[in-house]
């Protein structure tokens, strides 16, 4: 066991070294999407108004520190790994020195883990400050949190995996990515929606990821079946991973 984590320490080692030399624009890029919705449906759109009688800027902000989980993880992750894969060709590298390959998945997310786990921790303590009296944090909020990062990290490194071009990258993030963006519980609640969408949105990850931080930040009936499929589908995008590199369809 000491020996694998050994090899993720040094798989992950030079993405480490790259964010600690670019922490300052990484943390701009990983947190100004946020505060741009924050600011549009927090202070805009949704000033003034109640959902199950609360003020909508609490019941947003789970939804947006839900939404950086999948956002931040998964661009920083799929980028850097394209790029390292296609041009500068330091994947095939990692793959020839004698390395597991479910070290080599792990320490190639952990730079979007990282990125994710900082930036929802910055807006949910923004939240705190705007609305203290409706958010609190909770051991299963931090679990919520770090699963769903590691999740949508493991989905760019599969994204990464499966695009051959940059414009291949780009449509899996417009048909994919934006989707959830906009349709997974991270503006409104999925319940008020008829069953039909319902069905169809809870089976996208970031609506899991939406309702058990919400629920564990506001202190609701916490949805114990949602946090399972996250661990479900957290598991899947790593199995995925290691079968495409043993494959060698990288």
């Amino acid at each position: 066991m000491i020996e694998f984590f050994r090899e993720v320490y040094y798989v992950a080692w030079g993405d480490m070294k790259f964010m600690k030399h670019n922490v300052y624009n990484l943390l701009i890029a990983s947190i100004m999407g946020p505060l741009l919705y924050l600011l549009a449906f927090g202070f805009g759109l949704g000033r003034g108004m109640e959902i199950d009688g609360i003020p909508y800027i609490a019941f947003v902000i789970p939804g947006i520190a839900a939404l950086t989980c999948l956002s931040t993880p998964f661009s920083s992750v799929s980028t850097r790994l394209n790029i390292q894969r296609l041009y500068y060709r330091s994947l095939d590298e990692t793959l020839m020195c004698p390395l597991s390959i479910p070290a080599v998945v792990l320490g190639k997310s952990l730079h979007g883990v990282i990125r994710g786990l900082i930036a929802s921790s910055i807006i949910f303590a923004i939240g705190i400050a705007l609305a203290p009296d409706h958010l609190s944090l909770t051991v299963l909020y931090v679990v919520c949190i770090l699963l769903s990062c590691f999740t949508f990290s493991f989905l760019g490194v599969t994204a990464a995996l499966l695009a051959n071009t940059h414009q291949a990258m780009a449509t899996f993030s417009n048909l994919v990515i934006l989707p959830m963006t906009f349709l997974c519980g991270t503006f409104f609640a999925v319940d008020a929606l008829p069953p039909v969408f319902q069905a169809a949105l809870y089976a996208l990850p970031l609506t899991h990821t939406s309702v058990t931080v919400r629920a564990a930040t506001l202190g609701w009936d916490f949805p114990w079946v949602s946090l399972m499929v996250l661990l479900f589908c957290c598991v899947l995008f790593f199995a995925v991973n290691v079968y495409l590199i043993k494959k060698k369809r990288v």
